[in-house]
């Protein structure tokens, strides 16, 4: 297996010497060349002072003013190291500082001089760790020594030596391909790759997937050993496989799918009854997946590569194989393993009583489509059994008390497009989207129960895990937003000094839903939240107002949903119920009374430390694929727009400012669904936003206003503020960078920047006093 100096020295945790036997099985070191590239690696590593070797084990050693972080550098050539640690100072580093690195590695950095107020701290690459683009996009042409790649991505500021491996690379002249990086520069040496693909004459002439997969180098394969491995999966069930699991096989149960366009994954079955008080007992059966996929074997380690299942349009490219889907997805008719959440659940109130977690057997009843439930949901089923229909009727009503409990803590809504997020949980966002078909709100609310569930019982239990964590947002974010707010008519006030709440940014969502521009100040509360992620350090998740939460529910899409699976079953195997071996009754560690009973370190004190120490060493690399598959989908979201409006070029469309900047204001402008076939959203607008530039203003010269987030002209004292309503032509469309140009359109129909204007006079130009820091025009200066 191929692994990187990241992956390998993220083994070594807590000044802890770790054996050489212990890294090849975690780093699946199998054959001998992956175990002399092991060597190589240990040697060098140990040379350069970041290993120590101790009685024949390794430990890695911890120097002050030595960083880790990510590149993130610029088409001008300077670069900035960006730190994990929320908060902390990003690092200048120069060109000549880069030790050949490029955009995306990750690094080890040295602080070589101390940042001021104003001025960013600066160091040097002294190591880098993981390389992020292994494959690219570029456009191939001919030099006298042969053929060289010139990468698109303008960060990149280098081009590759195209290795002659029988491909006819005269046909690829001028054209765009994918390329695979075979070796990063080398002393003298510049890299050197070869063309896998010829994708077309230019951006436009290629497949939009096979652009976002080439660049974000997204594997639509998997390796043989993988595809092995999970053919050798069993078929069927054996009684050992049953053993100590609770028997759900007579209990009704049913699944809703397609929910995504993929019916071939289906994690989650739900069943319902009325207890003997009156409660709900509600069931939520999830996939056992970790019955299947062992730690630290070849299914186990592309599945942590990947980290989650990528949604690619039509085209879903999965975290595991199909064999292992078909295994582990619960389909009707047949015997299958589960985590079952038996929750018990006022009717009224909606709070939970109590509740308990089994591992289970089950067998669906019945499958349902997305289109089958949803005629159900709003009264025209047809062709079901009362069974089901009742069933399903009985969990919408559930679901709504749920709901009502969940918003009384403070858990946000807000009103935003329909989402598509497959996951059916808070999403990206943090918080849950209001404008969802009522099948996917049902899941939504189940699924945000039970991983609230799992992360309530392993904290009262003090079990480590991967939390998912929202900061709070920042105060001057917040009192910014407010005085935007402000400018749009929303008079409110929060107390700076004061930390927000979730109920407070309820009581703001209800208050902008009663104003013209909640649409708007929306989205200027959506960008103060801050953004959830990973962490084996419990906290918060402020957009669902819980004290620790985490992701349990999608173990075949999603890596650490997988890995809690391993935690709850470290937990049965290993946990004490009981003080020690003197004390006769124990306490069940599967139900929820048990927290009020347990005083004493249900895990092993070593073992405990173990579990802290192996989640710990994935958790960088699980937020780092998190982010790669989140720029993937919304690149591919962004070239779809693009080809769209590419299409509507001088078209007039209404739309609303969203954003105002020193060299022009953001538009978001709603294309009618009628108009858009191949949009995937049928009976829904599709949203795209465009920059009217400062520049097409010619009608005035503008004066842009940070405070008020406008622009006011000179002489004839128009202005362009957020929220306002505009109508705006299509002027441009640059595909690949998925920008979109657009100019405003006078109340004739005529496009205002072909009036002539005075904005070209030279004595009118000016530096305005309030320009901010981030003011970045995309038509100069890079990010």
């Amino acid at each position: 297996m191929e692994f990187s100096i990241a992956t390998l020295l993220a083994n070594f945790t807590d000044d802890k010497l770790v054996a050489r036997k212990v890294l090849e099985k975690k780093l699946g070191c199998e054959d001998e060349d992956s175990l002399q590239k092991l060597h190589i690696a240990l040697d060098v590593l140990e040379k350069i002072g970041i290993l120590v070797k101790e009685r024949g084990k390794y430990r890695r050693v911890t120097e002050e003013g030595i960083i880790e972080a990510k590149l993130r550098c610029s088409s001008k050539g300077f670069c900035f190291a960006i730190q994990d640690v929320e908060g902390a100072e990003d690092i200048y580093i120069r060109e000549s500082h880069l030790s050949n690195a490029w955009n995306g590695d990750r690094v080890l950095v040295r602080v070589l001089k101390e940042g001021s107020r104003r001025r960013s701290p600066e160091g040097e690459v002294k190591l880098i760790l993981e390389r992020s683009n292994h494959t690219l996009l570029a456009r191939i042409k001919q030099v006298e020594s042969g053929f060289r790649a010139v990468p698109l991505d303008d960060r990149l500021l280098f081009e590759l030596k195209i290795q002659a491996n029988g491909a006819k690379l005269e046909e690829a002249i001028d054209h765009l391909a994918h390329v695979e990086v075979l070796r990063y520069p080398l002393a003298q040496y510049p890299p050197l790759g070869r063309v896998v693909q010829i994708l077309g004459s230019d951006a436009e002439a290629a497949a939009d997937i096979d652009l976002v997969t080439c660049k974000h180098d997204l594997s639509r394969n998997f390796p043989d050993n993988v595809l092995e491995a999970a053919a050798k999966l069993p078929k069927r069930l054996l009684k050992a496989d049953l053993k100590n699991r609770l028997d759900l096989r007579n209990l009704f149960t049913l699944t809703i799918a397609g929910v995504n366009g993929d019916s071939k994954v289906i994690e989650n079955a739900f069943s319902l009854e009325r207890t003997s008080s009156g409660n709900w007992l509600l069931g939520v059966h999830t996939s056992d997946v970790s019955h299947y996929v062992q730690p630290d074997e070849p299914l186990d380690r592309e599945a942590f590569k990947r980290g989650k299942s990528v949604y690619l349009g039509e085209l879903m490219l999965p975290m595991l194989p199909d064999t292992v889907a078909e295994r582990c997805s619960l389909v009707p008719g047949s015997d299958r393993l589960t985590i079952s959440f038996l929750i018990t659940i006022d009717p009224q109130s909606g709070q939970v009583v109590e509740w308990e977690i089994q591992s289970s057997v089950i067998k669906v009843d019945t499958a349902l489509t997305t289109e089958q439930a949803q005629a159900i949901l709003v009264g025209q089923h047809k062709e079901k059994s009362a069974e089901v229909i009742e069933t399903l009727q009985d969990l919408q009503t559930l679901q709504k008390a749920v709901k009502q409990s969940r918003l009384a803590r403070g858990s946000l809504q807000l009103n935003l497009p329909p989402s598509q997020n497959p996951y059916y949980d808070e999403g990206i966002l943090g918080a849950v989207v209001v404008n969802d078909l009522p099948v996917r709100s049902l899941l939504t609310e189940f699924v945000l129960l039970v991983n609230q569930l799992i992360a309530n019982h392993l904290s009262a239990l003090s079990i480590p895990a991967i939390w998912r964590v929202q900061g709070s947002p920042d105060t001057e974010d917040v009192q910014e937003m407010l005085k935007l707010a402000i400018n749009l008519g929303v008079e409110l006030s929060l107390d700076p000094e004061v930390d927000i709440q979730p109920l407070d940014y309820q009581q703001l969502t209800r208050a902008f839903a009663e104003s013209p521009s909640e649409q708007v100040l929306t989205y200027l509360l959506q960008d103060t939240l801050k953004p959830a992620v990973y962490t084996t350090t419990k906290g918060s998740h402020f957009g669902l107002a819980l004290p620790e939460y985490t992701h349990f529910s999608a173990p075949l899409r999603r890596y650490p949903d997988l890995l809690m699976q391993r935690v709850f079953y470290s937990l049965l195997e290993h946990g004490r119920d009981r003080r020690n071996t003197r004390v006769k009754e124990r306490v069940n560690l599967r139900h929820s009374s048990c927290h009020e009973e347990i005083n004493w370190n249900v895990l092993p004190p070593e073992l405990q430390q173990e579990l802290q120490n192996d989640l710990t060493r994935v958790i960088v690399q699980i937020n780092d694929r998190e982010k790669e598959v989140q720029e993937a989908e919304a690149d591919l979201a962004g070239l779809q727009k693009a080809q769209l409006m590419k299409q509507r070029i001088g078209q007039v469309f209404q739309g609303v400012i969203t954003g105002v900047q020193s060299y022009g204001f953001f538009v978001e402008i709603e294309v009618p669904a009628a108009e858009i076939e191949s949009s995937g959203n049928p009976g829904v607008p599709l949203r795209v936003e465009g920059l009217v530039h400062v520049s097409s203003l010619k009608d005035d010269w503008y004066e842009y206003r940070a405070r008020q987030q406008a622009l006011f002209g000179r002489k004839n004292r128009a202005s362009y503020r957020l929220g306002d309503r505009v109508a705006v032509q299509v002027k441009s469309v640059d595909y690949y960078r998925q920008q979109i140009d657009l100019v405003t359109v006078g109340s004739d129909g005529v496009a205002k920047a072909s009036l002539g204007g005075s904005n070209d006079d030279p004595s009118d130009l000016y530096l305005p006093n309030d320009i901010e820091s981030d003011d970045i025009d995309p038509y100069g200066e890079d990010e």
